[in-house]
């Protein structure tokens, strides 16, 4: 499985045979300009959004007949198996910026989840709801969701043996929002690879859990 980072919270997720699963895709230029990352004109097999917002919603500029899946539930497309979990945008269970959904995509032995615009950290409860996760893609830049110190416990709760910041402070993305470093800074098993894509497997994922940072691709 080969995983690329847009930027903001959109990837593109391409499994062994080649099925192409493209993440929370933005609007390039929404927002006044604020959001400046390159516009996404991949060919999708499968779109996921996790909630109503310019930058996690754009679908027009992507090429192919993809299934677009923005509501809860359980799907299977092209065997890849997919759960979108209800979450919240907020930490007040919705009330300041209304719901968001929390993916688990399963494909070539891996669980991959997509938290979204995550606005809370997660109980037992919920963290057994989403269970077990190999590779997390998790929001740290604060303000719209959760921040560095609330990442760090919400990925001390699901056990990652990969995760990868997104939604983070960086010259294309002029948000209220903190830098990958604010999140990174302290812990141990950092990689900063510079590039933006990777490839995950299975029998390859670390003993030890590390954050892997992406440059993004647009």
């Amino acid at each position: 499985m080969k995983i690329k980072w847009y930027g903001h919270s959109a990837f593109l997720i391409t499994t062994a045979k080649g099925v192409r699963i493209i993440t929370d895709p933005y609007q390039s230029g929404a927002f006044g300009g604020d959001l400046a990352y390159g516009k996404i004109t991949d060919e999708a097999d499968i779109v996921l959004s996790s909630h109503d917002h310019d930058d996690h919603n754009y679908t027009k500029d992507i090429r192919g007949r993809f299934t677009y899946i923005n509501k809860a539930g359980a799907y299977e497309e092209k065997g890849v198996s997919i759960r979108a979990v209800p979450t919240y945008h907020d930490g007040s269970k919705g009330s300041q910026r209304g719901k968001n959904l929390f993916f688990i995509v399963e494909a070539d032995g891996l669980r991959v989840a997509h938290a979204g615009d995550l606005g809370h950290t997660l109980d037992a409860a919920a963290a057994g709801e989403i269970g077990q996760v190999d590779i997390l893609l998790l929001p740290v830049g604060g303000f719209f969701t959760v921040d560095a110190s609330e990442a760090t416990r919400i990925v001390e709760a699901l056990k990652p043996r990969i995760t990868i910041p997104m939604h983070f402070k960086t010259e294309k993305c002029a948000f209220p929002i903190t830098p990958v470093e604010d999140f990174t800074r302290g812990k141990e098993r950092v990689r900063n690879l510079k590039v933006t894509e990777v490839e995950f497997s299975k029998a390859g994922l670390p003993g030890e859990a590390e954050i892997v940072v992406l440059d993004h691709a647009l």
